[in-house]
This record gives C-alpha cells, structure tokens and sequence, in this order.
C-alpha cells in the first residue's frame, strides 16, 4: 500500500525533481517508509512507500522493467502474485524481489493491458512505456484504491489523493457546482466529478491510455459486475458449501503480510465472518472496536453501541481486544482532519471510521474490513422491497431513485441551489442516477431483477463510496485495509448466487396482495434481518447464532441525538452564521429550514446536518483560505 503520482507535459518541457518531490511530499502519510522518483524529459513518476510485502530496498519504486522499456509507480496489493509469478518463471522471467509490484510489471510485459484480468486485489497504477511513450492509469475492478487525474493546458498530473495535484500552483480551485449538486441529492457522486472543477477520479475497472507526445486520451473499462443469479443451478447446501469454501479462501489469500496485521470487530456478521476465520491462523489476533457514549442517544440510537457484542465475539474467537469510545464532541473535533484526508465527501458520517483508524494503527500496519458483505449479499431488504410492484425498468428507475434522494428532495432541490442554480439547471439527477446502469438491466421484469438491480447500484456507487472513505481515512494514518469479500472468486459467486438464498421472505414479497399494498408492504420495510441468508448460514459454524440471527444493523454514531442535545450549539453556530461560506452557494433559509426540523424534533435530518457541516468546511478550507495545514 502506498502512494503515487505523476506528470507529463506535453509541451516537451521537463519534468521538474521539485515539483515531483512536492507531489509525493503531499500524501507523505501514504508512505512514510520511503519514497521515491523517477523522471527523463517531460514524464515523471513518483512515490511514497508503506512496506507490508518485501520491507528491503529490492521494492523501491518507481521500479524499471529488466528490459528497461517500462516504469511502473503501483499502490494496492495483489493477492495471487505469487501464482502470476510461478507462470512467469516458467515463461522465463526472473525476479530480483520478492513484492507484487515486480509481478504486476512483469505481468505488463508479458501480456500488456490483458494482464489487468488476472490480478485478484486492489491497486491503483501507473506504468509508462518509453517506447512508445504512452501512460496507462489503471485502477482496481471495485474501485478499492482511487486514483485522480487533472489536465490543463499542456499539462497532465496524477495522483493517490488530489492534494498531490493541487501542489501544481497552475491549477485554479474552483467548485464544480454540478458535484456539489448530486452530492446534496444523494450524498455520494456517482459520475467521475469531485469538488474540484479541474480533476476528476478514475472510474474502477478503467485503464486510460494517455500519449505522453501527442497528449491523446483514451479509456475503456475492463470489467463490471453482473448480477444474474436467478436460477438454481445446483442444491442449496451446495451453494452454502461453496460459500464457505470460498470465503475461507478469500480470508487466508489476504493474510500475507511481511508485517503484522489485525480485523476490526464491529460487533456484526461481516466483521465477524472474517475475524472468526483469521483467527483460525492466528494466536491473540489482534481486533479493534468503536463504541459510542449513549447517554445522551434515544430511540433506535439506543442499540448504536455494539461493544458488548464484539466483546463476546473477541473473546469467543480468543483476541487481543482493543476499543474506543466517541462522544459528541470527538465528531466537531474531528471535521477538519476529516476534510483535509478525505477530500471530496461521499456516504454517511465517517468520522468515526477516523477514530477506530487512529485506535488499530497503533499497534498493526494493516487491517481486515468486513466492507462488502452487505452489498454482495443482499444485507438490506428493505431498500429493495421498495420496488417490489414495479411494472418495468423505467418505474424501477423512479421508485429507487426516490429511496436514494438522501439529503435534498427534488421539491426542494431549485429552492436549495437558487445562488447557483443557473450554472446547475441543466443537470437532472433522475439521468444522473439512471446513467449508473447504462443499458444493462433495461429488460428487467421480475421482483428478482429489481433486486439484482439494486444490488449492481450499491456495489456501483455505495459501495465504491465506502471503499474511497476506508482508504483515504485509513491511509491518513499509515494503515493498510484489506477487504476480503471483495475477492474476485467470491464476487463471482455472489453475482451468480440466486436472489431467493440471499433474501429470507422473498417469496412472501411475491405473493402481496396488491389492494392491501401499503400495510403489509410498510411491514416489510421495516424488516432489517431478511437479508445475507445464505451468508448467515454459510456462517453458523464459526460465529455465534445471536449474531448469525442479529437484525441488520449498519455501523453508525448516535449523530440523530448528539445534533438534538449535546452538539446543537455547535450546529446552530454554524447555521445561524450569515457568513458560512456554504451559503454563497446553497440558500440558507431552505437550510436552516430543513435543519431546524431536525434540532427541534420534527424528523430525522443527521445526514443532511452532517453534509452541511462537512460541506461548510470544505469550502472554507479549499475556496476561503489562502493556506490550510492539518497535522
């Protein structure tokens, strides 16, 4: 895991040691273990390293092919590099270290842009071919690792985060409005967009070509996920056999590591799968846990507190058990450091993801996540019952993209952006949101499409959010994640896997009298335990049935509470601020409307008081501010 950049010039100047060396400087966090630079004439590469496989200088990068025609500048991890590397021996290669990152070049050489499929794990890459002077940016299947990209003038620059771009004093800071617009509607960005005008993020699966002469462009993607499992083409205990196999697999592929590693333990079935079968390979693994203070939580927040589960759970599995406890205050605390690393916002409050990062690196230099789980397997019904009656495609558009409205409703988005809404206007974020699925899914008719439907969305745009705030947050502080059930084998599965051994009561869903539609539907809505059946089961051997039969439950702060009690001030500072920088572009009396409702009881509005204040402070930081450091 490490850190990258880049640039060409396509005017033939030279690259700059100094401006390269400041590009690397920038996600020093990244890599604190070394760094490293590679230019000649008008192409540069850069590189910080954080050492998790072959810890000797053999892995320094950018590294040279040993036909000298090609430099690659690599950070993830590739899993099955040890079997790429076996079938290039044979080929004839040899091999001067022991990282992946020497396999994942050689594979280049030897099978250029097709080598791509064969890589199972995360990575984000640059490689430059000095023969025919071409770039290629490629990017994991999922989008675990990011990688951005800006070019202006004759300039083209690249990076791990965009504060490495943003070292180039040439490039103007500028809100892309239309970002800023589809954020507010559904609390992520679904297109390639950022904050920033001027850079944009590469899509996952993607490989751009960029000539480094002519300054031509060109991208295709490589692979997307394909949710088709409808049909049962074996017995249910097969597929519950296969499972687990397969995510035993996944598990002990992730394990290598020339440091030591750990598992967060949230208290849940995903984290518990993979530190149930970790801790087979392990003595006194080491697990860590984030806890809320609760006294000041009520309603449904009363249950936010999973530390007595993961307790259990630690030590039924024997493990090393660390926690931390967030109060409100730690959230106000926090924003600052957040929108430094984390750049652009995307899903939920992630904040605590900060703490827990901070807690783990402390003692391990990389951990196991159990993100993915609940995308894969179908871990919340109640969003894709909600499309249940659909008649076709396009009604399935408009039912799901209401549900996924998260901040701004469209009665209110004209109101909302009123300062800019000129510069907006022509956006329409039901195209947005459709544009997900281009043509893949049009023909879909059954309750099982909408739901495979659903299922391709989340892993397409939540899903990719989530991996984006697990590394960026996590490598702010020199920690590795590694998501298991995002391996390609049990990804195939998943996506072959029938819909009705994911979900519990689909068959009830199917047989709903349409004329008793809303009660009995609005039953189901509320239901949060139906989903990841087959995973439950695969399961039951290795973790305990309360939490195999646990209702869903994500891994979120007390926040609905805090910003009614101990945090409202804070929130009505900020909101009552006439001269909030947020409000030269959204209309503060629509906000401070749909907020107060929140602060005085009237509904649930934490996400949207969250994204104002992350938003407010994004602003100031990236707009307002002529300098701006966080430690």
């Amino acid at each position: 895991m490490c850190g990258i950049a880049g640039y060409v010039n396509f005017d033939g100047n030279s690259v700059s040691y100094n401006n390269l060396k400041k590009m690397t400087d920038a996600i020093f966090h990244r890599g604190p273990d070394g760094e490293g630079h590679w230019y000649e004439s008008n192409v540069g590469l850069g590189h910080r390293r954080l050492a998790i496989i072959d810890l000797s200088d053999r892995a320094q990068q950018p590294m040279t092919s040993f036909t000298n025609r090609y430099i690659i500048t690599y950070n993830g991890e590739v899993y099955n590099f040890r079997d790429i590397r076996r079938v290039l021996e044979k080929k004839g290669y040899k091999f001067f270290s022991n990282s992946d990152t020497e396999v994942v070049l050689n594979a280049w050489v030897e099978w250029g842009k097709d080598s791509v499929t064969k890589f199972n794990g995360m990575f984000a890459f640059a490689i430059f071919d000095k023969l025919k002077n071409n770039i290629y940016l490629v990017r994991d299947r999922y989008g675990i690792k990011p990688l951005y990209y800006a070019h202006f003038g004759s300039t083209f620059l690249f990076a791990s985060e965009q504060k490495a771009i943003l070292e180039n004093n040439k490039i103007k800071k500028e809100l892309d409005h239309k970002a800023l617009l589809e954020y507010f509607t559904f609390q992520n960005i679904f297109t390639d967009r950022t904050f920033l005008k001027n850079i944009k993020i590469l899509n996952p699966a993607t490989i751009m070509k960029i000539n480094a002469v002519t300054g031509k462009m060109t991208s295709y993607i490589y692979w997307d996920y394909s949710f088709i499992g409808n049909k049962f083409i074996k017995k249910k205990e097969e597929y519950n056999e296969e499972l687990k196999y397969l995510i035993k697999q996944a598990v002990q592929r992730q394990l290598i590591s020339d440091v030591e590693l750990g598992s967060y333990l949230s208290g849940g079935m995903d984290s518990g799968t993979i530190t149930a079968i970790t801790s087979e390979k392990f003595n006194n693994l080491k697990t860590f846990t984030c806890g809320f203070d609760l006294s000041s939580a009520s309603g449904v927040e009363l249950a936010f507190d999973e530390r007595i589960k993961a307790e259990s759970m630690s030590a039924y599995f024997k493990t090393e058990h660390y926690e931390t406890i967030l109060k409100a205050g730690d959230m106000e605390k926090s924003i600052p450091h957040l929108v430094h690393h984390l750049e652009e916002p995307r899903v939920g409050q992630s904040y605590p993801n900060l703490y827990i990062a901070k807690l783990a690196s402390k003692f391990v230099k990389v951990i196991l996540s159990g993100v993915g789980g609940d995308e894969l397997f179908g871990g919340y019904p109640w969003r894709y019952f909600r499309t249940s009656f659909c008649k076709n495609f396009e009604d399935y558009i408009d039912q799901y993209y209401l549900f996924w409205q998260r901040l701004i409703s469209n009665k209110d988005i004209k109101t909302t952006f009123s300062p800019i809404w000129d510069k907006v206007n022509d956006v329409w974020t039901r195209d947005v949101f459709r544009n997900v699925f281009k043509d893949r899914h049009k023909n879909s008719t059954r309750l099982e499409d909408f739901i495979n439907n659903s299922l391709y969305f989340e892993c397409k745009t939540f899903l990719h959010g989530l991996f984006i705030i697990e590394d960026k947050i996590s490598m702010s502080q020199s920690l590795e994640t590694r998501v298991p059930f995002m391996d390609n084998d049990l990804v195939n599965f998943a996506m072959s896997c029938p819909v009705k051994l994911k979900i519990n009561k689909l068959n009830e869903i199917i047989q709903l009298n349409e004329n008793d539609f809303y009660n009995k539907r609005d039953e189901y809505f509320k239901k949060t335990n139906d989903g990841k059946q087959i995973l439950r089961q695969a399961m039951s051997e290795y973790i305990p049935l309360n939490i195999i039969n646990a209702p869903k439950q994500g891994f979120s702060s007390p926040d609905a509470s805090w910003f009614k009690g101990p945090s409202i001030d804070f929130v009505r500072e900020k909101l009552n601020d006439d001269n909030s920088e947020i409000y030269n572009y959204l209309n503060k009396d629509i906000l401070r409307t749909l907020i107060n409702q929140h602060l005085e009881g009237c509904s649930n509005k934490r996400l949207l008081i969250w994204s104002f204040l992350y938003v407010n402070e994004w602003i100031r930081q990236n707009l307002f501010l002529k300098s701006h450091k966080v430690n």
